[in-house]
Order: C-alpha cells, then sequence, then structure tokens
C-alpha cells in the first residue's frame, strides 16, 4: 500500500448525449473526466480526454473540449511528466489524447485492444499512432505497489477501473463501469441483499463488484459524473 497517493480530477469537457440514447425524452449533458494519480513512482493518468472525430459523431454528440494539456498544466504538470496512461477503454471520448503520449506505457487489456482495431469501434488515428507503445494485460495486475487494474467489463467487453490503495481507504478510478454514481450505489446494494438472502427477485449485478467489494473502497470516481460514491457509514 502506498500513502503518498494523490488523485486530481481533470475537466476534459462534455459532449451531449441525444435523447435517443438516455432512456427518456431529453438529451443529457455528460463530463468527460480523466485522472491524474500522483504516486512515489511516477505520474499516471488515467483516461485522456475527447478526440477528434469524423462529421456524423460530431453532430451526433456535439462535443465541447478542453485541452488535455492545458488541463494538465492547471495540475502543475506537462505531457513529459505522465509517466504511465490507463485508459478505461478505447472509445473516442475516453483516449482523445492518447497520441500525445507517444514513447509512454498505455496499459489496456488486450481484449479491448483487439476490439478496437477491429474496426468500426472507435477512431482509428486514436488507437495507432507514431510512437504508440501498448502494454497488453489479460486481467487484473498490480502495476506499482498499491495500484491494481482490474477488468471490468459491461460497457465495453475490455473495460478496466483502476484501484488504488491509500492508507486512508481505497480509491476506485471506475471509468464508464457504471454511467453514475447512482448506478453503482444501486448494483452495490442489490450485491449486498443477495448476499444478505433477500427473496427473490432481487436485480442481478456484476461479478467483477465481488472483486471491487474485496478492496474495501471509501470513495469510487466516474468518468461521466461529478458524484462520488462513499460507502453509507462514512463519516463527514
Amino acid at each position: 500500500m502506498s500513502s503518498d497517493m494523490a488523485v486530481r480530477r481533470l475537466d476534459l469537457g462534455y459532449f451531449i448525449r441525444p435523447a435517443s440514447e438516455t432512456g427518456g425524452p431529453e438529451p443529457r449533458v455528460e463530463p468527460v473526466l480523466a485522472y491524474l494519480v500522483r504516486h512515489g513512482d511516477g505520474l499516471i493518468l488515467f483516461d485522456t480526454g475527447i478526440g477528434a472525430a469524423d462529421a456524423g459523431t460530431e453532430a451526433h454528440y456535439r462535443p465541447r473540449r478542453r485541452a488535455l494539456r492545458e488541463a494538465l498544466s492547471a495540475a502543475g504538470v506537462t505531457v513529459d511528466d505522465i509517466s504511465l496512461v490507463v485508459n478505461c477503454h478505447l472509445h473516442f471520448d475516453h483516449c482523445g489524447g492518447n497520441p500525445l503520449m507517444g514513447g509512454k506505457p498505455i496499459l489496456v487489456q488486450s481484449t479491448e485492444l483487439a476490439t478496437a482495431r477491429g474496426g468500426r469501434y472507435t477512431v482509428d488515428e486514436l488507437v495507432d499512432f507514431p510512437g504508440v507503445t501498448y502494454e497488453e494485460l489479460a486481467g487484473e495486475t498490480e502495476v506499482w505497489p498499491g495500484v491494481w487494474i482490474i477488468p471490468t467489463p459491461g460497457h465495453t467487453e475490455g473495460h478496466q477501473s483502476l484501484v488504488l490503495r491509500r492508507s486512508d481507504g481505497t480509491v476506485i478510478l471506475a471509468g464508464q463501469a457504471h454511467d453514475f454514481a447512482s448506478h453503482y450505489a444501486s448494483d452495490h446494494l442489490a450485491r449486498q441483499a443477495a448476499l444478505h438472502g433477500a427473496s427473490r427477485p432481487v436485480p442481478a449485478y456484476r461479478a467483477w463488484l465481488d472483486r471491487l467489494a474485496e478492496f474495501d473502497p471509501r470513495r469510487v470516481l466516474f468518468a461521466h459524473d461529478c458524484s462520488i460514491w462513499e460507502p453509507s457509514h462514512i463519516e463527514f
């Protein structure tokens, strides 16, 4: 466990999800958030923002971008200072700044990279670019002391989350494993109900929640929601 980890959220803009994708009558504006992790071994960047897309995608989502360099500068660092990049997955709103990271290790599940390279999934130029250096993973791994990558498939088959075991409690950067903190909260309670032997029917939940629960998270943060999940027993 590393006691000197700090996490800073980076605002990298937003996009407008059309009503056809929200399940309701109105479109929804969603933030695009990345996270900068300061660790004793270096700096980790979790996601890199919205990349340029084709005209159809631009019109569909109407993104407003904040430059990654600008966001990093506000945090007191530069692209050169980044040691590792971790993408929760390779959709264009999560890996848009990757081409700035040539020569730096980008940690990704092998399944995710294969899907991205298969076409009709993301923006190809954001996946393969000069100097790209992938470290492909096949499951969970502890990349640095106290820093775990855990597969959390669902939104995509190769989705992954970053677990930070700090001395004051574990922080999970969950990316788009859930769209909203409230969705995570609902699944967390569904898991509790199932473990308590609640009579059926009870909502289903992703099996990987069992693994995340083993880390006893104190906070869970997301890619498209500024809200933060915390356990119900926390003191304020």
